[in-house]
């Protein structure tokens, strides 16, 4: 059965955007090593973000390089669900599928055709939406040697709340990159 994996990018304190979510910073970055991106798009059949970042994305074409325009740098080919409230305005985008629902609906919907691979959420608002309701499986994370001051914070929670994440994986062709995957630690190592 298909994992939901919540996978991104952040600053060392702790943004996944820039202010008006920019992603300008992650071209100054340096690469991966070498099949990186290719072998973590390939394990990924579908990708939910939102309408913001999706917004984003299109105001910012213009602007954004190969790496920043497209999932995984263009690497990855599949389905694309986008949680919005107002649908009917992209049905003319057929390269994604707009969704009114929550989390755990887009979730529901994107098992059968996920299959065996990777259903991958790409936005902090949603990651912290599944979070609530118990739905990531693991957490793949790179931490950029850059420091953004601002933006879409990794997981931003009005008064707080906890999560604890048990270490999984490093990778180790990645190190300068802190690449890690971590999983939840589930209900009762949770505190309010």
């Amino acid at each position: 059965m298909a994992r939901v994996t919540w996978g991104f990018t952040a600053s060392l304190d702790g943004f996944i955007t820039g202010p008006n979510h920019d992603m300008s910073w992650m071209s100054g970055l340096g690469s991966l090593a070498e099949g990186t991106v290719e072998d973590l798009a390939s394990k990924v059949a579908v990708i939910i973000s939102g309408r913001r970042g999706y917004d984003a994305a299109k105001a910012q074409a213009d602007e954004r390089d190969e790496l920043t325009s497209e999932a995984y740098g263009g690497a990855w080919e599949g389905t694309e669900f986008i949680l919005t409230h107002r649908p009917e305005e992209l049905a003319e985008d057929t390269t994604i599928t707009a969704v009114n629902c929550s989390i755990a609906e887009a979730v529901d919907r994107a098992r059968p055709i996920a299959g065996d691979r990777d259903i991958q959420i790409i936005s902090a608002d949603i990651g912290r939406q599944a979070l609530e309701v118990d739905l990531i499986d693991e957490m793949q994370v790179f931490v950029a040697p850059i420091f953004l001051g601002d933006g879409t914070r990794v997981f931003d929670v009005p008064s707080g709340r906890r999560v604890y994440w048990e270490l999984v994986e490093t990778d180790e062709a990645n190190l300068r990159s802190f690449a890690r995957t971590f999983r939840p630690r589930r209900h009762q190592d949770r505190q309010p």
